[in-house]
């Protein structure tokens, strides 16, 4: 059975796995405390070009977005996103667990405009009630976006002024990051990242990881006692060693970038399969992510053979779904795919 249903099918790319086994034995100290962690940290900050960041390392996603969100707002303050947005459809109300509501504005192509957020901001500050409403005070995106879809360097300055402007936090969720950066056509760098949001993480769990997300502060202004925030939060790992190993290997000789550029190779290959068989797109994406209108009948036959992702109704006969490319996909399985087609 094929499967394209996601980018963390896979367990871990075989150096990480290496140096795993490699460092095994070593007696290190604990929750994160270690030289491998320390090493990787100084990666992340010479990679960023901000050697005063602050840098954290999370076991996955959801605790990642749940415990920025909650340390950096005060308990009477919200989050914007969009109403695509992942913390607010996919997981699991984690942010509102702690407090915080997610205030959901419209999106486009699964992005969050500028326009839309200085909008709701003008309207919330205009308003002589707004003592008794959730208070803005982040704007939360992701790159890429649910939609496999990317801001480009003007967006992400148009948001970045937006929230100068209005005392917002800017914090881009990069679970799937190093696809984003590597996508042909992108403007934006890792460098641009860091100089225009406030919060932000690379993700390693959908590239290449066996789990693990890196936050970094640019500015090293981390909220006070992060650290204990994360235990706090149930999110500490004993064994931080594990997750440092893997990121000092990620971003040892450029590893991050090389794996994740194989996603969009495979990817680019499927999608002009996809176009060439006469397949619709949903959404035109230059990422990982692949969202095909498929005939209800079409995409049974083709789920005896390979698995992927169900996305949304298109209609009563058709449905929205999502192949994904990954840091470990071959070639040998796109031509399995394409066979299908």
């Amino acid at each position: 059975m094929l499967s394209f249903e996601s980018d963390y099918t896979e367990g871990a790319h075989a150096r990480i796995l290496e140096r795993l086994l490699e460092t095994n034995y070593e007696q290190l100290p604990g929750y994160g405390k270690d030289k491998y962690c320390d090493s990787a940290k100084e990666k992340i900050k010479n990679a960023i070009g901000h050697p005063d960041a602050e840098v954290f390392l999370i076991a996955g996603g959801t605790q990642t977005n749940m415990i920025v969100i909650d340390t950096m707002l005060a308990a009477y303050e919200g989050v914007l996103c969009a109403e695509t947005g992942h913390i607010h459809g996919h997981e699991a109300g984690a942010v509102e667990y702690t407090g915080h509501k997610v205030l959901t504005l419209p999106q486009k192509d699964g992005k969050l405009s500028a326009a839309d957020a200085e909008n709701y901001l003008q309207t919330f500050f205009a308003d002589e009630n707004r003592d008794h409403m959730v208070q803005p005070a982040m704007i939360y995106i992701s790159h890429p976006t649910e939609y496999g879809t990317l801001y480009t360097l003007d967006e992400l300055k148009a948001l970045h002024a937006v929230c100068d402007k209005y005392g917002q936090k800017l914090f881009l969720d990069g679970a799937r990051l190093g696809y984003g950066l590597m996508s042909e056509g992108t403007d934006v760098t890792l460098r641009d990242v860091a100089a225009l949001c406030d919060v932000f993480y690379i993700g390693g769990t959908k590239v290449g990881a066996l789990c693990g997300e890196a936050v970094v502060f640019p500015k090293g202004d981390a909220p006070a006692h992060f650290f204990t925030s994360i235990k706090q939060h149930g999110a500490l790992l004993a064994k931080g060693r594990l997750l440092g190993v893997q990121f000092d290997t990620l971003f040892t000789d450029g590893l991050y970038f090389e794996i994740a550029k194989n996603a969009i190779d495979k990817a680019n290959r499927m999608r002009d399969a996809f176009a060439c068989k006469g397949y619709t797109f949903h959404i035109p994406t230059t990422t990982n992510q692949i969202f095909v209108v498929l005939e209800n009948e079409k995409m049974r036959s083709l789920r005896e053979h390979v698995r992927f992702g169900f996305w949304e109704k298109y209609d009563d006969t058709h449905t929205v779904v999502r192949f994904a490319s990954s840091w470990a996909t071959t070639d040998e399985q796109v031509d399995r795919l394409i066979a299908l087609l």
